[in-house]
């Protein structure tokens, strides 16, 4: 079992930047597929990003393609989201996610979000 803590949310204007880290307790982080998912007002929950458990592979969705960057450091059991170029729709709470599959909305565990909030 793996649990998982994410911060780095905030407010940011249209264009801006921010980057989320997710630290994770327990020695088997490197085990896990890692991703990230966000939930916006009146929104279903979408998988945006994930990783491979070595961080070789990873899978971006249409909507952050070329703005998001997944990472981890296992070494520090944290994995991280670079958003970049930010738009008012990317306005959600982030969760990250530990599981076996990182291409796949299926994941085991979960964080309890932080928010991000984009202002026009």
């Amino acid at each position: 079992q793996v649990q998982l803590v994410e911060s780095g949310g905030g407010l940011v204007q249209a264009g801006g930047s921010l980057r989320l880290s997710c630290a994770a307790s327990g020695r088997t982080f490197s085990t896990y597929a890692m991703g990230w998912f966000r939930q916006g007002p009146g929104k279903a929950r979408e998988f945006i990003t994930g990783i491979s458990m070595s961080g070789a592979g990873t899978y971006y969705a249409d909507s952050v393609k070329g703005r998001f960057t997944i990472s981890r450091d296992n070494a520090k059991n944290t994995v991280y989201l670079q958003m970049n170029s930010l738009k008012p729709e990317d306005t959600a709470t982030y969760y990250c996610a530990a599981g076996n599959y990182y291409t796949v909305d299926k994941f085991d565990y979960w964080g309890q979000g932080t928010q991000v909030t984009v202002s026009s």
